[in-house]
């Protein structure tokens, strides 16, 4: 439970229809194999003591009397657990029926929660045998317990306030308006489902996504669960799915007749409670309607099965991938195509370098130009040879240009600069940064004036991982006049320019595609420092560490506000067996150090396109001031390091 990370499950043991006292004995064993498990939140599904397919066996006295029974049993023996759990029963209260959802921990009933909608269509036809939940929450006392019987209830964990837990039934997420928005509003971050919902062909598919979709629409974990194969097949079969959602991500699903009785994953409420706050669409209501319960819970560090992705920015599945890269490519051109009509540029001025990041910015470049109809030697690439530029580099950004059809040019820069070093009295021998950044804005001021001499725009090539680093020449390549990579973290600039390549090749153009390849091959630097060898002297990861890790600190720092320990955390799991934890937490702290104080080279950087849920524009996604100071987030990396020294 530490870190926010809490181990839930969804159940859906062995049954038989109308036996509460074989039921009950299933229930207990899952509970104890859960807990053995390390869950913490367990959900059974609808009228599992009873089961769901008893029909008007549901008005005998003596059954109902057997379900409250079996409940008290349940809670009785399932005292000693480590776990909240929902069980669902037939309650007789107040001569009606309920379909509800015990709340049990450490051997209380905590509440029952009854079922808010009855459907009564097809092959379903509750209102013969249920009540509704009742407009108001009332007082109850049931299997020994002096409880509470309502639709409005929240139970949260006293040693983590976040981990708070409200239930629905099963129909109730497939209204217009389920019950879970407002459990949320009044501060859930759990939802529970206890369901039995039948299986037909095309019904798997929909419940997923109205899982998923209910879990971002509420930004909750939603555990739902549904009743299996031992429910009677009169009309009807059940399957046993199982679904744990978080924030719109399934993050376990056992599929219908999958035969799995248990799904365990872990959910993370701080993730979720930070999306709260966040959001200014979550607007917290008044909870005075609420019954709100408190339970305890051992505080351990549970182990992640849960694996968070390598690459964030990146989708893993292929064909996903392909998508968003079309995606990303037409929101790049779109949005510089439309900076060059409506400054009536006449030309897109692009630096090219035979890296990666240029390299996607000519590609892109290219693509407005298609849009907008106009040829593309109105793209006009610019190599600018210096004292790091290699063979290999100039060759390949020359060779792509002139495939492209892009206007070439080549602007050799080493007499400039070093007229520069004389006119400062800087020794060309001394390569320090005045040596590279004299380089990086003489080539923006090239580019800069050629873009003035055709009435062009230069755009930027710099893409985010670079900026969230400060890894960028202030007034240098930092600057430009449309940033397309702004927003393009350097993982996914590989990727987009893989994407490219194969779609190239695709298409019969071997030539582009072959160059593309070799440049992604080609080591990422900036090329300020001579070859040694007629190779790359300078490597960036070298220099500013990973590119993967750091593209993963930004996502979980930026987009989900994580602390440097909890992403420590899922980093050492993410990577175990890439890199060593002391070798993660030394970029890490790079990582904090340098975006937490390179804040002054975003407060200014150029426009650009948003293309995913992490930007860093000051006029957009993310606000800092450039004089904060690191202290705080430095530090927790030192206690980091003291603790691991002690190990």
């Amino acid at each position: 439970m530490t870190d926010g990370f809490v181990r839930v499950a969804t159940a859906s043991p062995a049954l038989r229809v109308a036996d509460p006292h074989f039921n009950t004995d299933s229930a207990i064993a899952t509970a104890k194999s859960a807990a053995a498990e390390g869950v913490k939140v367990l959900v059974f599904p609808e009228l599992n003591i009873s089961a769901y397919t008893i029909g008007d066996l549901v008005f005998q006295t003596n059954l109902l009397a057997a379900c409250e029974k079996e409940l008290a049993r349940y809670i009785e023996e399932t005292k000693d657990l480590d776990l909240l759990a929902f069980v669902g029963l037939p309650a007789a209260l107040f001569n009606r029926v309920y379909n509800v959802a015990a709340a049990v921990s450490h051997g209380e009933l905590l509440g029952l929660v009854p079922k808010s909608h009855l459907p009564n269509y097809n092959e379903f036809y509750e209102m013969r045998h249920f009540a509704p939940a009742p407009e108001e929450n009332r007082p109850v006392r049931f299997a020994g317990f002096d409880t509470v019987l309502g639709a409005k209830q929240i139970f949260t964990c006293r040693e983590m306030p976040a981990l708070s837990v409200s239930a629905e039934i099963c129909e109730d997420i497939w209204v217009a308006l389920p019950p879970s928005v407002a459990h949320s509003e009044a501060g859930a971050h759990i939802i529970v489902n206890l369901s039995a919902s039948d299986d037909f062909a095309g019904k798997p598919e929909y419940r997923n996504a109205m899982v998923a979709m209910q879990s971002a629409k509420s930004t909750v974990a939603y555990l739902y669960t549904s009743c299996g194969p031992d429910e009677s097949g009169t009309d009807t079969v059940f399957g046993a799915h199982m679904i744990i959602a978080e924030n719109g991500t399934v993050l376990a699903e056992a599929k219908p007749f999958s035969g799995k009785t248990l799904l365990v994953t872990e959910v993370d409420v701080e993730r979720i409670s930070s999306e709260h706050r966040r959001s200014t669409n979550y607007i917290p209501r008044p909870t005075e309607d609420y019954a709100m319960h408190e339970f305890s819970l051992k505080v351990e560090k549970t182990p992640l099965s849960r694996k968070a992705p390598r690459f964030p920015f990146v989708p893993e599945d292929p064909a996903h991938r392909r998508e968003r890269c079309e995606l990303i490519l037409n929101i790049q051109s779109t949005g510089l195509a439309g900076r060059l009509s409506r400054s009536h540029s006449q030309s897109a001025v692009v630096g090219v370098s035979g890296g990666l990041d240029s390299t996607l910015a000519l590609l892109v470049a290219v693509r407005a130009a298609d849009m907008l109809g106009r040829p593309r030697e109105s793209v006009t690439a610019v190599t600018m040879p210096c004292y790091g530029t290699t063979e290999r580099t100039k060759g390949n950004a020359e060779r792509l240009a002139e495939l492209l059809g892009a206007t070439l040019r080549v602007v050799d820069i080493k007499e400039a600069v070093a007229v520069h070093f004389r006119d400062i009295g800087h020794d060309p021998e001394n390569f320090d940064v005045v040596y590279e950044n004299a380089q990086a804005r003489e080539r923006t001021q090239v580019l800069m004036d050629i873009a003035n001499g055709q009435s062009g725009l230069v755009v930027g090539t710099g893409d985010l991982s670079e900026l969230a680093l400060g890894w960028a020449t202030y007034n240098g390549d930092h600057m430009s006049m449309y940033a397309v990579n702004s927003s393009v973290p350097k993982t996914l600039v590989r990727h987009l320019v893989a994407y490219i390549a194969d779609t190239e090749r695709e298409a019969g153009h071997a030539d582009v595609a072959d160059i593309l390849v070799d440049i992604l091959n080609t080591p990422v630097s900036p090329e300020l420092l001579p070859p040694k060898d007629g190779e790359i002297a300078q490597c960036t990861e070298g220099i500013v560490g990973p590119y993967e890790l750091h593209d993963f600190f930004l996502y979980y720092t930026v987009r989900c506000a994580f602390s440097p320990k909890k992403v420590f955390r899922i980093a050492k799991d993410t990577f175990r067996g890439v890199y060593d934890e002391a070798v993660i937490l030394g970029w890490l702290k790079v990582f904090y150090r340098r975006f937490l104080t390179q804040q002054f080279k975003r407060s200014c950087m150029p426009d650009g396109p948003k293309v995913g849920s992490v930007a860093l524009s000051p006029r957009g996604d993310f606000r800092m001031p450039s004089d904060a100071s690191p202290t705080l987030w430095l530090s927790e990396i030192e206690e980091i390091e003291k603790n691991s020294l002690q190990k």
